[in-house]
């Protein structure tokens, strides 16, 4: 009975410790705005043997090391906050292999993508380092065929015409396969979307825009019209709605 009871308790330890933490500590330093105690916390979480391969671990260090990005901190040490918190989202993602954490977390991993967004719009007119911050977009949304599709046009306004036409293919067969089972280019976010919204990323609407809208820009430039249209008719499934893609379209279709 001693030796039972013995196996009993040792067998619900072994289970206890199996468990991940709830990360009670790194959400009160949230609820607190307390971001520097946040990524201290989070980063001792992510080192350690038992919480490394923790999905929620590398998350909760993302949203430190984002909102001190944006809470105007000049301190020396976080300068590179906001590029640390992509990395960090990188490794929730491999593990969040299921991708029910990243369900359960959308409203704070569309914010950050959307920040994204914004600043490689930004960065357009140096291809060069636009495409470095398009790379990271993949930590986000590593299937995103907006990413593809404007990775190849920051390599082809760089010079590397071969590379461009490399991501432009592979973006072509993304884009076709998504038509073909009749998906959508974009992650949801809401699957009960409020009445006039259709509950799918900004985000990456604004990233498949701004590639397929370069893409057809590089074509043009390099006298590809066919591609160009072909292009546009494809993506007009989805962008005919948006004013800078019907200026374009009916420039270069209608």
């Amino acid at each position: 009975m001693k030796k039972l009871l013995f196996l009993l308790v040792f067998f619900c330890a072994k289970f206890t410790m199996a468990q991940p933490p709830t990360y009670d500590d790194l959400l009160m330093y949230y609820t607190d705005k307390q971001w520097e105690k946040l990524i201290k916390s989070a980063e001792k979480y992510t080192n350690k043997e038992e919480t490394a391969n923790d999905a929620m671990a590398h998350l909760w260090l993302a949203k430190g090391l984002y909102e001190m990005s944006q809470s105007g901190n000049t301190d020396e040490a976080y300068k590179n906050a906001y590029k640390d918190g992509i990395s960090a989202v990188g490794k929730f993602t491999k593990l969040d292999k299921s991708g029910s954490l990243k369900k359960e977390n959308m409203a704070f991993i569309e914010k950050y993508k959307f920040s994204m967004s914004e600043v490689i719009s930004n960065e357009l007119s140096n291809p060069k380092k636009a495409s470095g911050w398009v790379m990271k977009y993949y930590k986000f949304e590593p299937k995103s065929i907006g990413a593809k599709y404007l990775e190849g046009a920051c390599k082809y306004l760089s010079g590397d015409k071969t590379g461009a036409n490399a991501f432009w293919k592979e973006a072509e067969a993304w884009l076709t396969t998504t038509i073909n089972d009749g998906s959508s280019p974009f992650a949801v976010v809401d699957d009960s979307p409020e009445e006039g919204q259709d509950g799918y990323s900004e985000a990456d609407k604004a990233m498949f825009k701004m590639g397929v809208l370069k893409t057809v820009e590089c074509y043009m430039a390099s006298k590809q019209v066919d591609k160009a249209k072909a292009l546009l008719g494809k993506a007009a499934k989805w962008l005919e709605k948006d004013e800078d893609f019907k200026a374009v379209y009916d420039d270069i279709v209608n």
